[in-house]
């Protein structure tokens, strides 16, 4: 079987997001399999190298393993944007008791107003 116009793309993307996953072709075999994929560890080995075709159904059915074990890797740690760091101290001071914020109870005047000692 040749390859076919989209083939070579697409292992690409399947071994660069292999790659960057940190998954080797045992867990990747092992999960495409899991899945009904037919092709043995070898071919699957040989497809990711590029020495052999495989029809798209089968490529398909990779991807998806992949996309799988992609997904439960833990999330990646992400640099948080200014609002972020705002809101995770807010919510932080909210849950621990501690430092009242800008809207502190006993700042609060929603209650009747507060009259001067000799005013009446």
């Amino acid at each position: 079987m040749g390859f076919d116009a989209i083939e070579p793309e697409q292992r690409r993307q399947l071994r660069k997001a292999l790659a960057q996953a940190g998954i080797g072709i045992p867990e990747l075999w092992m999960r495409y399999f899991s899945v009904g994929g037919e092709a043995g560890e070898y071919e699957v080995d040989a497809y990711l190298s590029g020495s052999l075709s495989l029809p798209p159904l089968q490529r398909d059915i990779l991807a998806h393993a992949a996309n799988e074990l992609i997904d439960d890797l833990p999330p990646r740690l992400r640099a948080p944007y200014s609002d972020d760091i705002g809101r995770d101290r807010a919510e932080s001071n909210r849950s621990d008791g501690g430092a009242a914020g800008p809207h502190d109870s006993s700042d609060d005047s929603s209650g009747p107003p507060r009259r001067n000692a000799g005013e009446d």
